[in-house]
């Protein structure tokens, strides 16, 4: 494994698809796989509309496990990114502390409490209408 390191540009041929992502064959004895993720950026819906069998591809090798000898390769890492249009913000200062909870109101259990009998009551009719 010692002639491949993170970085490399590589050339492979597409051995497999699967639906999360796709064998590449980098030589007689390696091979690596792009992630789904890792094939552009955006959502990929289907994968073999990307890559098919067969296909010789330019792949960048992202990690090589040493230990289970797999390599992660991918597509994605040769385009340009995709963000073009963010600013870099400057002297902004943040005014408002965010809480996940109104830290003023004091609620505790009594909604569960309040709401419990309907809840299960509502539960097992569903339920029996599903038998």
């Amino acid at each position: 494994m010692t002639e491949y390191r993170v970085g490399m540009h590589v050339r492979g041929q597409v051995t497999g698809i699967q639906p999360y992502g796709a064998f590449v064959s980098l030589d007689e004895k390696h091979q690596g796989l792009i992630h789904i993720s890792e094939c552009k950026y955006g959502f990929v819906g289907d994968i073999n509309k990307l890559l098919k069998i067969g296909d010789v591809i330019e792949v960048v090798i992202l990690d090589i496990d040493e230990y289970t000898q797999k390599i992660s390769l991918s597509l994605r890492c040769l385009t340009e990114p995709q963000v073009t249009n963010l600013k870099k913000l400057e002297n902004v200062h943040q005014t408002h502390k965010h809480y996940w909870t109104n830290r003023n109101t004091v609620i505790g259990f009594a909604p569960i409490e309040q709401n419990l009998e309907n809840w299960i009551n509502s539960g097992l009719k569903d339920t029996l209408k599903i038998k």
